[in-house]
């Protein structure tokens, strides 16, 4: 069954792909001019229906994102993209309808802007509440914006770059956050060392690749070099993140992160079981795991197990429900008798 539905997404991709590929070909190979008729409005219409509207339709079937609003704004950018797609020549009897998709997103993006414009507006408050709040920043940050900000997908995001950059540059001269009720993920794994490995091949990549490039297309290396530079930024923060935020215990509940990567809250009242004992083996899609990467295969020292599914954040700030949680801490003993005081 699951194989199944597997199959029926993966036709959608493939049939997204062919849609695109056949209207490219149409117009912009020898084969597909010669096709076209004398009077090619019906096909450039066609073409255009395909662009606009099935391909966002295939497209938010696959992603399991369907709906009125996803579909408007697809839609738009169909409406862009014809206009790149298919020749001038041929799309000046539609040129006022491909202008629409223009107005649309021009509209989103002033409200795109709008929206920064009140959370910078906010800012201030911000940043006071998250120096009043006990919890570290990776979570007083998110909950302070969004008392202030309504938690739009874009807002997200751009929180989740503030925190890379505050801990890839203001976070250094910061003491670790320690006491009886915090447990380090990272201190007896190779996360760290493996953090640095990376950055070192990002730099030895961005030299190379800048060179490469940079006499064969001078608009490739810099956005490479970009990328890269953003790519060494986010692993530096993501390596401060996981030393400034260790598993913090409270008497509601416990505060976990594993770096920039996902971070959750976990009310003791929703925890059903305390599983010290996993099983090994592949864990299911709706189990997270907060289990800091080594040069070996390593196990969660216990799974919490939930009543019903609690939300985290990952990368991006993109949200997503588990029913379970698989954590592995530089002490368990320690940690399993203190959830054993919380969990009844």
């Amino acid at each position: 069954m699951v194989l199944k539905r597997t199959l029926n997404r993966n036709s959608l991709l493939i049939l997204l792909l062919l849609v695109l590929s056949a209207n490219y070909s149409l117009y912009h190979t020898t084969l597909g001019i010669q096709i076209l008729p004398e009077q090619p409005n019906i096909i450039v219409a066609a073409s255009m229906v395909d662009l606009a509207l099935i391909s966002p339709i295939l497209f938010l079937v696959w992603k399991r994102k369907m709906n009125w609003k996803n579909l408007f704004v697809g839609i738009a950018g169909g409406l862009i993209l014809v206009r790149y797609l298919i020749p001038m020549e041929y799309l000046a009897p539609f040129e006022a309808v491909t202008w629409a998709g223009f107005a649309v997103e021009g509209g989103l993006l002033l409200l795109l802007f709008l929206v920064l414009v009140s959370l910078f507006k906010y800012m201030p408050n911000i940043v006071s509440s998250v120096k009043r709040s006990s919890l570290p920043v990776i979570f007083s940050f998110s909950k302070a914006v969004d008392q202030e900000v309504k938690p739009y997908p874009i807002i997200r995001i751009i929180c989740s770059e503030i925190l890379m950059f505050y801990y890839a540059f203001a976070s250094w001269k910061k003491k670790q956050q320690l006491g009886p009720n915090a447990f380090t993920l990272h201190q007896k794994s190779s996360l760290i060392a493996m953090q640095v490995m990376l950055i070192h091949a990002t730099v030895i990549e961005m030299a190379g690749l800048h060179w490469l490039f940079h006499e064969k297309s001078v608009i490739l290396s810099i956005i490479l070099l970009v990328l890269n530079i953003y790519t060494v930024i986010f692993f530096l923060g993501d390596i401060q993140a996981v030393r400034h935020n260790p598993l913090l215990v409270t008497e509601e509940g416990m505060y976990i992160s594993l770096g920039l990567m996902k971070r959750m809250e976990i009310k003791w009242g929703d925890v059903e079981e305390v599983i010290e004992a996993p099983l090994v083996g592949k864990r299911p899609k709706y189990t997270i795991e907060f289990i800091a990467r080594d040069f070996e295969e390593v196990k969660p020292d216990v799974i919490l197990k939930l009543k019903y599914p609690a939300e985290a954040t990952l990368i991006m700030g993109i949200k997503k429900k588990y029913s379970q949680v698989a954590i592995r801490v530089d002490e368990p003993t320690r940690f399993i008798n203190v959830l054993k005081e919380y969990v009844k």
